[in-house]
């Protein structure tokens, strides 16, 4: 059970990646309302901080999977110390910089995650490496996924008038 600093620095780690994610947004469109800015945070935080909590949950899960891996049975969760720089994560607000950095630091956090990941799976560092890269490539790829249909859906079309 996760401690209650643990559980906040997530949840403000999912706000601060969901501000970074809506805020270029807002300022695209300045029309757009108040509540609806809150209710794209409060969802886009709820989203981004269960992405958050999975990630060494889904490495865990991936190193446990591999044939000679040799689990010790619980996986490995977050300390304070490893979720803290998460809340850094409104960098990639900044249109030039931001995803470069965001990267540097999803790198830096999975690189912490490893070794947990390592210890509890029973494999070597390189594959719980491979394993925290896959979990966080993975979870990105699918939170971009229904992010992408999400607006594709929620987007008004526009009939095309034929002449």
């Amino acid at each position: 059970m996760p401690s209650a600093v643990v559980v906040a620095l997530v949840l403000l780690a999912g706000l601060s990646e969901a501000a970074g994610r809506i805020l270029p947004l807002v300022a695209r469109r300045p029309r757009v309302s108040p509540p609806v800015v809150a209710g794209l945070l409060l969802t886009g935080t709820a989203v981004e901080s269960a992405v958050i909590t999975l990630w060494p949950l889904t490495a865990y899960t991936l190193a446990e999977l591999l044939p000679y891996a040799s689990a010790s049975g619980t996986a490995p969760g977050w300390t304070a110390g490893q979720v803290a720089p998460m809340l850094l994560g409104a960098v990639i607000a900044f249109p030039l910089l931001g995803p470069a950095l965001h990267l540097m630091l999803l790198t830096g956090v999975g690189a912490g995650l490893v070794g947990p990941v390592a210890a509890a799976g029973g494999v070597g560092g390189w594959t719980a490496a491979a394993c925290v890269a896959a979990a966080g490539v993975g979870l990105a790829a699918a939170v971009e996924a229904v992010r992408r249909l999400v607006g594709r859906i929620g987007t008004p079309r526009t009939r095309r008038r034929t002449a």
